[in-house]
Order: C-alpha cells, then structure tokens, then sequence
C-alpha cells in the first residue's frame, strides 16, 4: 500500500483522512506544529507512522521538515493540506503575513526540498475565485504599512496560489511521472470551516483519499482541480489556468525562497 504525508493533519479534514487512509492499509505520516499537538495527534490516530514537527510559519522549520522526509522511505503522495484563514496579519517569515508562509511558501518549499513523490495534492479552496494573480505587492506588505490589510483578501490570494500550483508542477514533473492536482474541499464543519458550514465533510474526506491514493475518479488525473460535490475535475478560476502567471508566481517564490523548482 502508499505511504502518504499529510500536512496540518494534527486535527480536521487532514486528520480525518488520515484515518480512512489507515483504514485501508496505508502507511500515513501526520503533521503537527508543535510538540503538544503532536502528542495530541498520536493518541487521536495510533495507527499513524510517526507525527513530523515543523511550524509552518517559519521558513527554516519548514526546510528541517523538508529534510525530516528527504531521511524516511519515498513517500507515494505529500498532500499539502494545512491552511490558515483569517486573523491579524503576524509578519513571519522573511516578513511575510503567516497566511501566506502557510499557505504558500510552505507547500512551495517542501516540493522543492522534499523527494518527489509520485502525487502531489495542493489544498485550495473555492474563495481562490476572489484571488488575484498581481505580484505588484505580493504578500500585502506595502498595504499592510499602509493599514489596509484585509486577511479574506490574502487568504484568498493564497488559495489561487494553491490551484496555480496544481498546474504549474503538474507541468513541471510531466517529464518525471508526478501526478499533481489541487483540491477545494468545501465549506465543512471542522476547526476552520465552523459549526454552520453546510458541505459534506465524507465527500471531503472521500476526495481527499482518492486523490492520495490516485484512485477512483481521480486515477491517471493530473493537473486537475477537484471541488466538494463534484465527481470529476471541476473549472478554477480562469486566471488560474494562465501559464505565464504561473512561472511568475514560481520565479517571485524562488526570489523569497532562495530555492528553485527541481528539473
């Protein structure tokens, strides 16, 4: 059976398929950001490979991630699962807002730095609709000085991001047999989506696992955008599909990063 790693699986939607994954015989590393959670998540999931630490907001923890995976047996999917939503901006790494060291320079560091697994899953999220592919100021730095940060309007520059990267590396690893897709699992009832989200967490949970596995709808997909409800790849925001934008966004990543897509 796979091995899979999940980010941000210490509790929701990424622990939750991390069960159903157990369940059917894989071997599944969890995420946690600290030590508490960490401990937190193997009494949740005891049937759970390891727990790796590594807080997300922080370039360098996520690079001492990066080689945490690069010491473990090849992984079949790293599934780019942890997010952040709304809340103060909380410069962090390099300066930038934590939602965007989550959301982005994380994921965008471990695909550089982690051994490439056969799957890549990239976690985004319908409000990418209301995301804009400007660079002008990326991060919301200069607007943040200026008092005019708005964290749903980040959070919704990150989570285009996200379905970029599902194009942009499926494109990118084509020559290396990678499967590569993005995921908008819906507005569902867990930590970040609230007791009032009204999508089904199982369809969620059911995406999540087929994309893992690369298995029912979602066996030989790749460089598709996969939406809560729909049983097949679903549109993303039109922007999104534009491959210039894409090594854009990449070439701006690797400025901040230091570190360049692997050919």
């Amino acid at each position: 059976m796979g091995r899979i790693f999940i980010t941000g699986s210490s509790d929701g939607l990424g622990l939750r398929a991390a069960k159903q994954l157990i369940s059917k015989g894989h071997k599944v590393y969890l995420h946690a950001r600290t030590v508490q959670r960490a401990q937190d998540a193997r009494k949740a999931c005891p049937g759970a490979a390891d727990v790796l630490l590594g807080d997300l907001t922080s370039i360098e923890e996520t690079k001492a991630l990066a080689s945490s995976l690069s010491r473990l047996e090849p992984m079949d999917c790293i599934f780019h699962n942890a997010g952040m939503y709304l809340g103060p901006y909380r410069a962090q790494a390099e300066g930038y807002p934590a939602v965007f060291a989550v959301n982005v320079l994380a994921p965008y560091i471990l695909t550089c730095l982690a051994p490439l697994p056969k799957r890549l899953v990239y976690t985004s999220s319908s409000v990418h609709f209301g995301g804009s592919t400007s660079l002008d100021d990326f991060g919301w730095r200069e607007r943040h000085k200026a008092g005019r940060f708005s964290d749903r309007s980040a959070y919704a520059d990150t989570k285009l991001y996200n379905t970029m990267f599902g194009y942009a590396f499926a494109r990118r690893f084509a020559s290396r047999g990678a499967i590569v897709n993005s995921i908008d699992p819906g507005w569902v009832p867990t930590k970040m989506g609230g007791a009032a989200a009204t999508d089904d967490i199982l369809e969620s949970e059911r995406l999540y696992v087929i994309l893992a596995e690369g298995s029912g709808e979602a066996e030989g997909k790749n460089g598709c955008y996969w939406e809560n409800g729909m049983r097949g790849p679903a549109q993303a925001k039109k922007d999104a599909y534009d491959e210039q934008a894409q090594d854009a966004l990449l070439k701006k990543l690797e400025e901040i990063t230091g570190l360049a897509v692997p050919e």
